[in-house]
């Protein structure tokens, strides 16, 4: 903002805090009106844009994949074709999450492919490829995220983040129309697509800008036609699916009725074995049919039922609890999503912690340093035993070790790695002669129990919430809900209060549940406000109540400055589409460039903007120069939120003379 700019606005930058008081605070309004909130239905003037074709991507933190549905025919959906490369022991319709840029930083391959192809290069040229794996938690664990949010590579080279995210998309987005248009035979537009994006619900606002930045990064949609991206929460595209679920389509762990055809004397595992099978038959078949009808399931819950859907995948576990909303089965959030990094790579971070014990950490970093490919295949390894983990297992696990390592271990020690098994008293772990770190299956257990004990506490934690009493039914979704060892623990927690169900191919619910979610945006009515948001106002001084430090006289009239007025506390219901209207006016009657800033904050009780942890998101600014002069004393100016969407829209309007000026909500820029 120049200098004449903010002279006109009589408004300052808002980093000098020391002492807002000596100019005319942040910005220069003053409230004009009590508080309206009006529902307003057709606040979306623009015309609903019509898409041949939704095609959802779940971009996970261990393996992606996306699946479509053409909007004509809304009850099949379309899981991606098979990927090139596959892991043993591991059967998916997904694809790591791995990219590979050549040493020139430019994009090379993802997924299998990438991991493929890094594995084979020579070491003293694979040091010079970028190498990225699991990079999603980034977003989650970065505090201050800006779009120069850096990633480092395996070989410890750094590049943007929104770089690499922006490359995965464009990946998906080529494959995907690609598929499509082999389909149809001819070549398919972006434009005929509508992209849903899913992401944690417990994720900040700012990593939620940072995918769609991404998104727009890579083409999918961009800032001129937002509504191109959706981005949808993942447990709600689960809770979505789970809507659809038919008795055969699930398997109830509280059950004793049969499921599946199933006798109700097979025990538990058993059970799963067959389910698994019953999964492994259809995975053959790429379209799923979803009926057009609410499945049995749901047509045991009564308007006002509540279920908990845990959303448990390779980095995170998201927790939401929905309500039923009669008679068209709309759902209500009634508790804001929870959870945290309690995903399953936390088994793979204990499985690491044990290699340290075992081998010395100062080994495993320098192998993983000089090795990267060998490391990653040694994961690999480790994740299709990590599978096979089960409550009831009596046999020992193997995990074949690379030729590298052991090669390694004996240069850097100067031992045999068995030489190190046998002084290292984990008694659990042994060497076996044909290469092979034989694990017990109580040793396997015990890198679960941390990561699963987390989500068993995380879960009570929110079954104690007074609007989470009379849970129905749980459903358990996400790639780790395929593990044994979480569902028994799950179900052994909570299966006296709650029926405990998992969907089939558990892995897909969300995919599933995105594709529905682009055919129809409406369907989840009300949400929890993530946030408290306001703007920055002046308000008269009153003696007593306003603290002295805030005081600004400007012509003759006492301010307070700083004020931060509420539109919305977090965790409030917010319907879709709900509008918060406020009427603010110029504290300065000849002022012609007003400036609105927004501010959020996690706490519910927010007096002043200059409070610690209050961050500006966004900045409305009407600029009214050259607009009649005949405009009335008190100049009425409406500034509108919109929420409900996980985007947020504001916008400013000067009543008399009906210029506006629209902004999104930016956590990145600010």
């Amino acid at each position: 903002m120049s200098e004449a700019e903010s002279g006109a606005a009589d408004a300052v930058s808002t980093s000098a805090y020391s002492s807002p008081a000596k100019s005319l605070g942040d910005p220069g309004i003053t409230p004009l009106s009590p508080s309206h909130i009006v529902k307003d239905s057709d606040a979306d003037d623009a015309v609903e844009q019509l898409f041949l074709v939704v095609v959802a991507i779940d971009f996970g933190t261990t393996s992606s994949g996306y699946a479509y549905s053409f909007t004509k025919e809304p009850e099949c959906i379309h899981v991606m074709r098979r990927w090139e490369g596959g892991d043993p022991g591991v059967s998916n319709q997904k694809t790591p999450t791995t990219i590979l840029l050549t040493p020139e930083r430019k994009f090379h391959s993802f997924g299998y492919a990438a991991r493929d192809f890094y594995h084979d290069l020579d070491p003293t040229e694979s040091k010079h490829w970028l190498y990225f794996e699991k990079f999603k938690m980034k977003l989650h664990t970065t505090g201050n995220l800006t779009m120069e949010t850096d990633l480092t590579a395996a070989n410890g080279k750094k590049v943007k983040a929104l770089e690499i995210f922006a490359y995965a998309l464009q990946y998906f987005k080529e494959q995907a129309l690609k598929e499509l248009s082999d389909q149809g035979g001819s070549d398919f537009e972006n434009t005929e697509v509508r992209w849903v994006i899913t992401v944690p619900a417990i994720w900040k606002q700012p990593a939620k800008q940072f995918m769609r930045q991404a998104a727009y990064k890579a083409g999918m949609a961009s800032p001129e036609n937002p509504e191109q991206l959706i981005i949808a929460l993942e447990p709600e595209a689960a809770s979505i699916y789970c809507r659809k679920l038919r008795l055969h389509q699930m398997i109830d762990l509280s059950s004793r009725a049969p499921v599946n055809g199933y006798s109700p004397s097979d025990t538990i595992g058993t059970g799963f074995t067959q389910a698994k099978e019953h999964i492994r038959r259809n995975r053959q078949s790429r379209t799923f049919m979803v009926e057009n009808v609410i499945g049995e399931i749901w047509s045991e819950l009564e308007e006002g039922d509540r279920y908990i859907v845990v959303d448990s995948g390779g980095g995170t576990v998201d927790i939401t609890v929905h309500q039923i909303r009669l008679p068209e089965g709309h759902l209500k959030e009634l508790y804001k999503a929870t959870g945290g990094p309690y995903g399953s790579l936390g088994v793979d971070y204990e499985f690491e912690k044990l290699l340290c014990k075992i081998f010395g950490e100062d080994f495993i970093e320098q192998f993983k340093i000089k090795r990267p490919a060998a490391w990653v295949d040694l994961m690999i390894a480790f994740e299709s035993r990590k599978r096979a983990a089960a409550p009831d297992r009596t046999n020992p696990l193997n995990i074949t070790l690379p030729f590298s390592f052991i090669d390694y271990y004996k240069k850097f020690r100067g031992h045999s790695v068995e030489h190190a098994l046998r002084k290292s008293n984990v008694d659990f772990v042994k060497w076996s002669s044909q290469g092979m770190l034989r694990m017990s299956p109580d040793a396997m257990n015990a890198l679960f129990k941390p990561t699963i004990d987390q989500i068993v506490q995380h879960l009570s934690d929110v079954f104690e919430k007074p609007e989470v009493t009379n849970v129905k039914f749980l459903f358990l979704v996400g790639g780790f809900a395929e593990s044994p060892l979480l569902q028994q623990a799950v179900q052994s927690a909570f299966g006296s209060r709650c029926r405990v169900i998992i969907p089939q191919d558990v892995g897909l619910t969300i995919l599933k549940g995105a594709v529905l979610f682009g055919l129809d945006p409406a369907v989840i009515k009300v949400r929890r406000s993530p946030l408290t948001y306001g703007v920055g106002v002046l308000n008269r001084f009153v003696e007593g109540k306003h603290p002295p430090e805030k005081l600004l006289v400007k012509d003759g009239t006492r301010w307070c400055t700083d004020v931060f007025d509420k539109f919305i506390s977090a965790d409030q219901s917010v319907a879709l589409g709900e509008t918060v209207t406020r009427s603010y006016t110029p504290a300065k009657p000849s002022q012609l460039v007003i400036v609105i800033n927004i501010y959020s904050s996690e706490q519910d009780n927010v007096s002043f903007i200059t409070e610690s942890g209050v961050k500006k998101c966004g900045t409305l600014r009407l600029d009214l120069t050259g607009t009649d002069a005949s405009v009335p004393n008190r100049r009425e100016i409406k500034t509108l939120m919109q929420f409900g969407d996980t985007e947020i829209k504001a916008m400013a309007i000067d009543v008399a003379t009906s210029k506006s000026v629209k902004v999104g909500i930016d956590f990145l820029n600010y």
